[in-house]
């Protein structure tokens, strides 16, 4: 039996600077820690007793092993982008451990397809880095400028693009990762064959920082296209747009990389608040499909405008614009991309990141909007987001005029209405934002019992002392 009493604030934080020296900074005042606190949702408010940023692997890998030997609990950080609570404390007895200072990037190889990044990088200068030498990194997510490689990879980042290319843990070859005692995974390679044994990286990948540090990652690297083909198009509904998603997808193939469903409630409240230079639709109408088609090398351009030519024939589509110039290209991307900020002008708003089979979508609409508007009258229903793989961001607005206290303290019973839609249709509750902080109990009611005995069994084996980010996702 452990009767190792528990360090006090101060023995921690004396304890980490003398640790780590100049090897990495240590903050514990509460306004120089503010910043790695406040989380985008600011639903979570609990302090740290300190955050740190080691210096280098080395570093991390000391602090770990002291932690672990005393028993302290360590959260890891990279951006602090997360919309789940995973990177912010829980009981506020905690050290935040940002990654920010690992930041190099160790080798790019466009010919051999793959870079190697640091936990601390940027996604925009991974992007950068493979724009460089003539390639593509094809994750893209709306926090892409302040979202670091480690948090991207620990919560399996999706995205636009997940259609096309996968999500984060489809396009990571290999990770290194410190783990709980301080021991160094070094699984960097990029072979695209290994059959010795468990996918350590796949387990890493995705675990919220639960199971180990991502230190660093070798990243698949994509040919850079040549251009890109966009276009909102006029669709009458989500059931019109699956049909369109399926004829899209037969015409282009996997050049078909983005196919975004926008309700025109969205449209109209980024342009009632000044979020959008002007209307990018032609016409107005109740949904839009938002579809982007890659130009590659030696291709034939007018491929989208083609098929969608045909598309208006047989009356999938009321209408369509096509973009003209890299600046409507980004117009119609910020309507997508400013589609979850824009409700927060609205008064008050419950979110969720959900998935179905791709062919259940419009009943997931249909019946999760029916039933959360039966629960609170005259909620605004605001879905949007991945028709091309089934994730759906089913956000509800306040009504108009309502109390927003008011509004939010109904929150539970919106859970419980979209979420029994979504499990009855085959989906997850979560499909790429994470569970966190937010979502430890739904987890546990909606996961197979079998998966959360194993899942609990891999956490007690790679961290039997508890650690790393206690109070995520397993609780």
């Amino acid at each position: 039996m452990d009767t190792q009493a528990p360090l006090t604030p101060r023995q921690i934080v004396d304890g980490l600077r003398g640790l780590l020296g100049e090897a990495g900074q240590i903050l514990d005042q509460p306004a120089e820690m503010a910043s790695y606190l406040s989380e985008p949702r600011r639903r979570f408010h609990i302090p740290a007793v300190a955050v740190a940023l080691p210096g280098s692997v080395a570093a991390l890998q000391t602090l770990c092993r002291w932690a672990n030997q005393h028993r302290v609990k360590l959260i890891p950080q990279s951006g602090n982008t997360g919309l789940v609570g995973g990177q912010v404390p829980v009981s506020g007895d905690e050290v935040i451990v940002n990654l920010r200072r690992l930041d190099r990037v160790r080798e790019v190889d466009a010919a051999a397809g793959h870079m190697t990044l640091e936990a601390g990088v940027i996604l925009e200068h991974a992007h950068a880095a493979a724009a460089a030498v003539g390639a593509m990194f094809p994750l893209w997510i709306a926090s892409q400028g302040s979202a670091r490689i480690g948090g991207v990879l620990s919560s399996n980042a999706g995205g636009v693009q997940v259609l096309a290319f996968g999500n984060a843990r489809e396009l990571t070859l290999g990770v290194e990762a410190v783990l709980a005692d301080g021991r160094l995974y070094q699984g960097l390679n990029a072979l695209k064959k290994d059959n010795t044994g468990y996918d350590l990286k796949d387990l890493l990948v995705g675990a919220e920082g639960t199971l180990g540090f991502i230190t660093a990652a070798t990243v698949k690297l994509l040919p850079r296209p040549e251009g890109h083909e966009t276009a909102i198009c006029n669709v009458s509904g989500p059931e019109a747009a699956l049909a369109l998603f399926t004829r899209l997808r037969a015409r282009a193939g996997s050049r078909l990389t983005a196919f975004e469903l926008m309700p025109r409630l969205g449209i109209d409240m980024q342009l009632r608040h000044g979020m959008l230079a002007r209307d990018p639709t032609t016409s107005p109408s109740a949904w839009y499909v938002l579809c982007e088609v890659n130009r590659m090398q030696g291709g034939v351009s007018g491929a989208l405008q083609a098929a969608l030519e045909e598309a208006l024939e047989v009356g999938l589509i009321g209408d369509a614009v096509l973009a003209a110039s890299e600046a409507d290209r980004m117009l119609m991307w910020a309507a997508r991309e400013q589609m979850s900020d824009v409700q927060s002008r609205e008064g008050a708003s419950i979110k969720h990141d959900v998935s179905v089979p791709i062919g259940a979508v419009p009943a997931l609409i249909a019946e999760g909007s029916a039933a959360v508007e039966r629960a609170i009258p005259g909620v605004r229903p605001c879905p949007f987001g991945h028709m091309g793989d089934g994730n759906i961001h089913f956000n509800f607005s306040q009504p108009e005029g309502a109390d927003p206290r008011a509004f939010m303290a109904r929150e539970k019973d919106a859970n419980a209405a979209i979420y029994e839609v979504v499990l009855r249709l085959g989906g997850s509750v979560s499909a790429e934002h994470g569970i966190g902080q937010l979502k430890t109990g739904l987890l546990k009611q909606v996961k197979d019992p079998v998966a959360l005995d194993m899942m609990r069994a891999i956490k007690h084996a790679l961290d039997p002392n508890g650690i790393l980010n206690p109070g995520k996702l397993l609780g």
